[in-house]
């Protein structure tokens, strides 16, 4: 069985603090990207799934790294990172997407922290003895994989090493400089062309991934409230397998 584990939010590093402070700005700072047609669609989609008691309990980690002190104005250290994986491409659910670690709940566990701190073990090796969980964020609902999900926010001064633990779920795990999220350079808009909906939403081209979908979005709205984001370039909108077939061919390096 998976113990409770206690949120401690004064665990936070300074870099850190406006973010946990105000996590329930989130929600809005993720909506602001969506478009009235498809947030009332998203909207009625989780409603009926509620009433329906359809669909499954999950919950992911998201893992700041970095030191424990940090510069002046809550500016993001060098050394601060996001631990982030890429699904194996065999998987039946967002095949070959980048995603922060976790998964379905399971009998044993006692709350979302539980979940995501188990899932997290058993996909990257993580020692969850060395992280601090400081705060959930909004259960949202997964249309395409009928998962409610519950993103569990966490930070470890040194949270040791992680590896690809099972190569049939998981094809890459890496803690990604937060620097690379923030640089203009490495931001984008996707949109998926099966979509009846033409929307596009926020995206990072990285090295070894290109982070979207639901993991983009959180980690967009992140970035707005922390008040690390910089201007980016909005108007620059790709398809998903365009965008996909660029993965190591520009944005490079983690800049």
């Amino acid at each position: 069985m998976s113990p409770a584990v206690p949120l401690s939010p004064e665990g936070s590093p300074p870099w850190l603090r406006r973010l946990v402070d105000n996590v329930g700005q989130i929600p809005d700072a993720y909506r602001r990207r969506l478009p009235a047609d498809v947030l009332a669609m998203v909207t009625a989609a989780k409603a009926s799934a509620t009433v329906r008691s359809d669909g499954r309990d999950a919950a992911v980690l998201v893992l700041f790294s970095g030191p424990d002190s940090g510069p002046a104005g809550g500016a993001v250290p060098d050394e601060a990172d996001l631990l982030l994986t890429v699904r194996a491409s065999t998987l039946r659910h967002h095949a070959g997407q980048a995603a922060f670690p976790g998964g379905a709940s399971e009998p044993g566990d006692d709350g979302p922290v539980a979940t995501a701190l188990r899932e997290a073990h058993e996909e990257t090796g993580i020692d969850p003895r060395r992280l601090r969980p400081l705060a959930t964020l909004e259960r949202t609902f997964i249309a395409p994989s009928r998962f409610h999900v519950v993103p569990v926010l966490a930070y470890s001064p040194d949270p040791g090493p992680v590896a690809v633990v099972n190569e049939a779920e998981t094809a890459v795990v890496a803690r990604v400089p937060v620097r690379a999220f923030i640089n203009p350079a490495n931001r984008l808009m996707v949109y998926r062309r099966s979509f009846s909906h033409r929307f596009a939403g926020p995206a990072f081209m990285l090295n070894e991934m290109l982070v979207w979908g639901f993991t983009g979005q959180v980690i967009s709205a992140m970035l707005d409230v922390a008040g690390w984001a910089q201007p980016w370039d909005t108007t620059d909108v790709r398809e998903l397998d365009e965008a996909m077939a660029l993965v190591g061919k520009e944005g490079g390096a983690p800049r």
